[in-house]
């Protein structure tokens, strides 16, 4: 779009920086959405957290986009709401992951999936982090791995 444009379709920076987001948002719940679910509950598992991790150009811009948004949600109230649903929604889908694989007897009996909701999560917000600032030094096949070892040590 032209600068033009945005000044017309958008009246602030932080009404683009929260269209973008909900726009990766969306996107995000689509491939998640159309993972099969005839495929073993791990691997659907590790599918859905590779979705939120910048292992392709589509999904590294994707990443930038919620790099920006979330710095810029830190101090603009406008974008504070969007931030914490975001959040919120983060959340619940890897608790909800983790809850699945405790009913379906995969994950440890002594993992906590309160403690381990905040983990995993603290997990793919730091590779998130990395794979966009240190992309030449945390390849997509590293990120995988470790996403892929994660789980193994918290599965029997």
């Amino acid at each position: 779009m032209s600068a033009g444009a945005l000044r017309y379709y958008f009246t602030s920076q932080s009404e683009l920086l929260a269209f973008s987001m909900r726009l990766v948002s969306e996107r995000v719940r689509e491939r998640v959405e159309a993972i099969p679910p005839s495929i073993p509950p791990l691997e659907g598992v590790k599918r859905c957290l590779l979705e939120l991790l910048p292992l392709t150009d589509e999904t590294k811009k994707e990443m930038e986009v919620w790099l920006v948004f979330t710095q810029r949600a830190l101090w603009d109230p406008a974008l504070q709401p969007l931030s914490e649903q975001i959040y919120h929604q983060l959340r619940t889908a890897m608790k909800r992951m983790l809850e699945l694989l405790r009913d379906l007897g995969l994950l440890r009996s002594d993992v906590s999936i309160e403690l381990e909701t905040e983990r995993l999560y603290a997990l793919v917000d730091g590779l998130a982090m990395h794979g966009i600032m240190q992309s030449g030094k945390l390849s997509p096949s590293k990120i995988e791995e470790i996403i892929e070892y994660h789980l193994r040590s918290i599965c029997r």
